[in-house]
């Protein structure tokens, strides 16, 4: 709506303006461009808090266009005006909602509207984002997008572990999405500050993935961070405060407890391992972490050019002692215009720094079960140790002296510089390019003192480590879009090349320091003798190369019949010499029934879509540029004698595959989009079926035929099938008060479908060998098989006790005994894969308050807790403490702890995971200023008796809970963003 308003204005400004929404409410910080339509000349303002704007350096002439933008409202346009001296235009304008279907999208080397999708893509804008201590963007995620499960413990240095739409291979590592930050693909999410995304795209299934080709069948992450921006210089800071303290625990055995269990069982611990001390142990190793986090950034433009840049600090103490976080991360970025706004010039910088301090892993199984009637210390002031019992690096150690005598550290470096230019060529037709170099530089450094029981007799010991890698790229790639009367053509053709060398580094190693105070900064002053072995690790320099070509096709009529076709075609060094190259379709179709003149009359269908899709991606994720080749090694138990000595020998310790090739996905999508009265309500339901073949594992071979007895090979197969529905609704929108709730479901079903084929045969692969406290003769507590998921649990089945307190199990035929503890027991008794995730997002707004809560959670699936199973051992009492639940247990018990469906638990669990209340001071113009406070897993309903359910769900063995868990955080947040 356009309206003159002069005599609201004075005169001495040439243009000036007033924008509102549809209500009639005043928009403050609405971004305004003017555009000389024939020169490309730009000028820019920005509406202030009401809603006010104004040009004072427009010169005479014409015709002009103004442009008016704002997050979640329509842009529009309004164009053919002339400024003259003396005179004024006054503008009046009301921006309408932005509807769900004509938000912008990024489907990789470009952007979309949501209309015009159809594959399976989800968006989440940081209004959306989860709010707490987060060091990585796949914790903005956790429950907001229907199909992913994100699990972290409360670690400050380990990353989240990401799984969408279920896991599609069998090996570590190799199940993670594929992350694309701002076009750059492959680029390390260590770089992005949480405060700097705008936005997240999730590519689900194929028909969107397969542009990215050979390492998009887990999906694709697309991030677009803050840059570069149009209007007046924006400056915003935005902070906060948290602290952590431990959620919840394992109910241990106090001193007194322990005693008394041991006494009344004629019992009685000797006199190292009662100091008649009462010890909690946990306490001692914990504490309450105290962790901050600043965001400044800068954004503006100038005539022709726009820039931004930010500055981000994240410290994160964890709650176990000496165990933390600490990261800097700053950024620039630049835009240029030339050539009447047909070239622009993009160039972007990012360097983080981070520090890891991480402690000994035998920390995780001490805490809990080292006796509590020992003390901290000794009455000379040394930790108290039993050193007859600390040998290895799995054994009983005092877990406060693992702290403070073993100093571990890490240091990354990430360097990330890419720059693209864009020129229109003709109307219509667009050929970017763009290069980028990442640099990372990781140092490791640790350090044993001569105290330390993990290094005993070797008066302090040092190692460190120091690896380059580095990923260069270069991309080029034609786009054109075009509308010819109602057939709208968008035409994407592209090559890319991509280099990675990896592992520029060495290691070193030194022993019998003179003093600790140097830690491992000076490795030369050690003083090894004749038989001490320097540890040069095992770095090695690796070179992989990646060449594509890639090509979509997007054609609608009418807006209201959509077809998509991409094909890529890949090249990589890392597989077999025969099966190098492959190729990655995909084809998708699209149809706006709401377009239809057969809908015209429904008045409360705002928008209705059909989609389906089908295509293939690969996934080469974990390989490295030797997988397929021929490797020599030394051979540990083969020696030759040579020149008077004993020589290991050389020998393969890899087999060549010439074969070898990717895994690939082919996934089929049928999906609905809908917007219903007045889009109040919205949502998508998708229905997929995801194939994966080829899938990479180690098989048997004879020796007489390979010179190695394993070889990786491509042989197995597995399916993920599953649905999912997200809602979005708001039942309240008032000009005083809005509520909006959002809801997402997801059901999915994994299952192993082959492991073998006419080359390679094998029935079954045993994995997750954990060790059971006594047991003997277990070959693994899961199993990989055919007609079963990922994570299937193969365990003794539990029987209760007999007349004498002692434990039993089944045998095959369902007879109960103590002695049914062999591996030919076994059965699979429970799977970890969860039948249903979910997250319940509410948001109001009332005046200048808002309240947040949001619900997430898991429900169907299985976590085999080895870790209660290893402390509820009564034949152990004497040697380290029990839980609380052994109390009642017979101390004659010797196989209380082992492994079984006992102590296969439910892993359902809702939490509250965080609740959120603010307040936003209007300042002046559009400037304002937020204090908020919030809450972080606040509370969770579970049966589950181990730390927390939420237990990494990548890999091979998801689903284990075993001695290394770091004890999930409760958090209080307070923090405050202001806007300049």
């Amino acid at each position: 709506m356009i309206c003159w308003a002069g005599p609201l204005f004075a005169q001495e400004l040439p243009v000036k303006g007033l924008v509102q929404d549809a209500s009639g409410q005043p928009l403050p910080g609405v971004s305004i461009k003017a555009e000389h339509q024939q020169t490309r000349k730009t000028f820019n303002a920005m509406s202030n808090s009401e809603g006010l704007f104004s040009f004072s350096n427009i010169p005479a002439g014409g015709p002009y266009r103004f442009i008016f933008s704002f997050i979640g409202f329509q842009t529009d346009t309004l164009s053919n005006y002339t400024v003259r001296a003396g005179q004024q235009i006054a503008l009046n304008i009301k921006l309408k909602d932005q509807p769900q279907d004509l938000q912008e999208v990024v489907i990789g080397y470009g952007n979309t509207r949501r209309n015009q999708v159809t594959g399976s893509v989800t968006s989440i804008k940081p209004e959306e984002f989860n709010r707490g201590v987060f060091s990585s963007p796949g914790q903005l995620l956790q429950g907001k997008v229907a199909g992913i499960n994100v699990t972290r413990s409360g670690n400050p240095t380990d990353k989240p572990a990401v799984i969408l739409r279920g896991p599609s291979s069998f090996r570590d590592g190799a199940q993670e999405p594929f992350y694309v930050i701002d076009g750059v693909p492959g680029a390390s999410i260590d770089l992005i500050a949480p405060d700097d995304i705008v936005s997240i795209d999730v590519l689900k299934d194929a028909s969107s993935t397969a542009i990215y080709g050979s390492r998009a069948s887990n999906g694709v992450i697309m991030i677009s961070t803050r840059n570069a921006a149009n209007g007046a210089p924006r400056l915003s800071y935005n902070s906060y405060v948290a602290s952590e303290t431990i959620s919840n625990t394992i109910d241990m055995a106090s001193g007194a407890q322990l005693r008394t269990y041991l006494t009344d069982n004629g019992k009685k611990l000797d006199a190292v391992s009662d100091d008649g001390s009462n010890t909690d142990w946990l306490k001692e190793v914990t504490r309450t972490g105290i962790s901050q986090n600043h965001n400044l950034s800068l954004s503006g433009s100038g005539e022709n050019s726009n820039y931004g840049g930010s500055v981000n600090y994240f410290n994160n103490e964890g709650i176990i002692k000496t165990s933390a976080m600490e990261r800097f991360i700053v950024r620039a970025n630049i835009e240029q215009r030339m050539l009447n706004n047909r070239l622009k010039l993009n160039l972007n910088v990012t360097n983080s720094n981070t520090i890891n301090d991480r402690i000994a892993s035998q920390v995780y199984n001490n805490m809990f079960t080292y006796l509590p009637t020992v003390g901290v210390r000794k009455a000379d002031g040394s930790y108290s140790e039993d050193p007859s019992r600390t040998t290895g690096t799995g054994g009983y150690y005092n877990p406060v002296a693992l702290l403070y005598n073993n100093t571990m550290q890490g240091k990354t470096n990430l360097y990330l510089a890419n720059g693209s230019a864009k020129v229109n060529i003709l109307n219509g037709l667009d050929f970017t390019t763009m290069v980028s170099m990442q640099n990372e530089q990781i140092n490791e450094n640790l350090y044993n003192n001569r105290y330390s029981m993990l290094k005993q007799g070797f008066n302090g010991y040092a190692e460190r480590s120091s690896v380059k890698n580095t990923q260069k790229i270069f991309e080029g790639y034609f786009n054109y879009d075009k509308s010819f009367a109602d057939h709208n053509v968008k035409l994407l053709a592209g090559y890319s090349w991509q280099e990675n060398k990896n592992g520029d580094g060495f290691q070193t190693s030194g022993q019998d320091f003179v003093s600790d105070d140097l830690l491992w900064n000076n490795i030369g002053l050690g003083n090894g003798n004749g038989t001490t072995i320097v540890n040069y690790g095992s770095n090695y320099i690796s070179t992989l190369r990646l060449i594509s070509f890639y090509g979509r096709a997007m054609y609608d009529y009418k807006g209201k019949y959509l077809l998509q076709a991409t094909l890529r075609r890949d090249g990589s060094s890392a597989f077999g010499i025969n099966n190098r190259w492959g190729i990655f379709p995909s084809v998708s179709a699209g149809w706006n029934i709401d377009r239809e003149s057969f809908m015209q009359n429904i008045n409360f269908v705002d928008n209705l879509k059909l989609r389906v899709g089908y295509g293939v991606s690969g996934n080469s994720i974990g390989f490295d540029a030797y997988t397929a080749r021929l490797i020599y090694g030394a051979q540990n138990s083969s020696y030759f004698y040579y020149n008077g000595e004993w020589i290991t020998a050389i020998g393969p310790v890899q087999n060549d595959n010439p074969n070898l090739k990717w895994e690939r996905t082919a996934t089929l999508n049928i999906g609905m989009d809908f917007g219903l009265f007045k889009n109040k309500l919205s949502g998508t339901i998708d229905v997929y079926n995801k194939k994966t073949t080829d899938l990479i594992a180690p098989y048997q071979v004879s020796t007489t035929q390979y010179p190695f007895n394993v070889l990786t090979a491509n042989v197995g197969a597995m399916t993920n099938k599953g649905i999912e529905l997200s809602l979005n609704t708001t039942p309240v929108r008032t000009s005083n008060f809005s509520w909006n709730t959002a809801i997402n479901l997801s059901h999915n079903k994994n299952e192993i479908t082959s492991i073998s084929n006419d080359v390679f045969q094998a029935s079954e692969f045993y994995t997750a060998n954990v060790g059971g406290r006594g047991q003997s003769g277990v070959n693994g507590f899961q199993v990989i098989k055919e007609g079963y998921p990922l994570g299937s649990f193969y365990t003794l089945r539990y029987a209760g006790k007999d007349e004498a307190g002692k434990s039993m199990f089944y045998d095959k035929d369902g007879n109960a005994s103590t002695a049914n503890t062999g591996f030919e027991h076994f059965s699979v008794t429970g799977s970890a894969q969860p039948k249903l995730l979910y997250g319940w997002n509410n948001s109001f707004k009332y005046k200048h308050f808002d309240f947040n809560f949001f619900i997430r959670g898991v429900y169907g699936n299985k976590i085999l807790n080895a870790t209660l199973a290893d402390m509820n051992a009564p034949i152990y009492a004497l040697q380290t403490n029990i839980a609380v639940m052994t109390l009642t247990e017979s101390i004659s018990d010797d196989k209380a702890q082992f492994v079984s469906d006992r102590y296969l638990e439910s892993g359902s669990y809702l939490r509250l995971d965080n609740a959120t209340l603010g307040y936003t001071f209007r300042i002046a113009g559009s400037k304002s200023l937020r204090l908020y406070a919030s809450g972080n897993n606040l509370f969770i309903i579970t049966k589950y008796k181990g730390v927390d359910p939420e237990i990494n769900m990548a890999g091979q063995t998801p689903g284990i809970d075993y001695r290394n868990f770091y004890p999930k955080t409760r958090s209080a947040i307070f923090g405050l963003n202001l806007s300049l």
